[in-house]
């Protein structure tokens, strides 16, 4: 199988903890994009690869914090995994149930998804090292539990950013979109090397300094699921955009709540939930626990990379 290497030559530029913070990148530095498959089958996938030619996991591998690559310090920023590029439509995500977690383009009923409102005109993706908890009721999400997904991300920046790409990116605010009865946070933020970046510190400067921004943000999700067939999508926390204090806390949250998850810990807590949450917690934790968060430290077999994925080592 033909193997393309597309490196990530537009880099940008605290978590605490049992999670090793040497077995994770800090930025993307070091590594690479290949692709496997056949564009627009469903069997494609874009992997990050480190230098060696193994795979890295965009969710577990990945800091969430940003690590400065020329002094190895944690910077003020937090990693930005691109799933969706904006001007794009293809519903491209990780895929979070896989072994090193690719991104690939979500299907229902064995058809590729697009978004049939049009292209999203922001670049659209994730916070590497989250999860949003099923088993969590946030008091602001209207009596829903997490979404099951790393926490979502909307990057106002000019860059048109790659599928599969990290940036460092400052955090501006959150919103709470309710998706059929999952609370399904939307964290803002700015690439950190955008012009725009020295005048977006907190959600009020966007609205001040990109007037009409925000709207155009909460109504493309509102309304991306009309042309499917289904109502819009409501909002938490009376349809506000919180600011960049609250969005930290959720963040925060979601950040425990993975740790807890590639430990096992959260596993072990679900006894009193149904069996259905019980069974999402269960794969993902099964697979998390050795295969996907090498980083791991109370889990000593567990290894860097996974050779379940590996083809040939791509060159840099």
């Amino acid at each position: 199988m033909n193997e393309t290497l597309v490196p990530m030559n537009d880099c940008g530029a605290g978590e605490p903890s049992s999670i090793s913070r040497s077995s994770s990148f800090g930025s993307e530095k070091g590594l690479g994009i290949t692709t496997k498959g056949e564009e627009d089958t469903l069997e494609y996938r874009i992997v990050s690869k480190c230098e060696t030619g193994k795979v890295v996991s965009l969710w577990h591998d990945i800091s969430l914090t940003h690590i400065d690559p020329e002094t190895k310090k944690d910077t003020d920023y937090l990693n930005f995994v691109c799933e969706i590029p904006k001007f794009t439509r293809k519903k491209y995500e990780i895929a979070t149930e896989e072994i090193g977690n690719p991104i690939k383009q979500d299907e229902k009923k064995g058809k590729l998804r697009e978004f049939k409102k049009g292209d999203i005109f922001f670049n659209y993706g994730c916070l590497p090292q989250t999860w949003e908890d099923p088993t969590h009721i946030h008091p602001d999400a209207e009596g829903c539990r997490g979404d099951n997904d790393p926490l979502d991300v909307c990057e106002i920046g000019m860059r048109i950013v790659k599928c599969g790409a990290i940036r460092a990116v400052k955090v501006l605010g959150i919103l709470c979109m309710i998706d059929e009865g999952e609370a399904d946070w939307k964290v803002v933020t700015i690439d950190a090397d955008d012009k725009w970046a020295p005048y977006l510190n907190d959600i009020e400067d966007v609205e001040r300094e990109l007037p009409g921004t925000l709207d155009a943000i909460r109504e493309w999700f509102r309304t991306y699921k009309i042309p499917d067939g289904k109502p819009p999508n409501v909002f938490g926390l009376d349809e506000k955009f919180m600011p960049k204090s609250y969005a930290n806390e959720i963040i925060q949250e979601c950040y425990v709540a993975w740790e807890e998850l590639v430990t096992g810990e959260k596993e072990r807590k679900t006894e009193s939930e149904d069996e259905e949450v019980k069974k999402l917690v269960r794969k993902l934790s099964k697979n998390s626990l050795f295969a996907l968060a090498p980083q791991n430290e109370s889990h000593p077999n567990s290894k860097f990379c996974y050779d379940d994925l590996d083809e040939e080592a791509p060159s840099f």
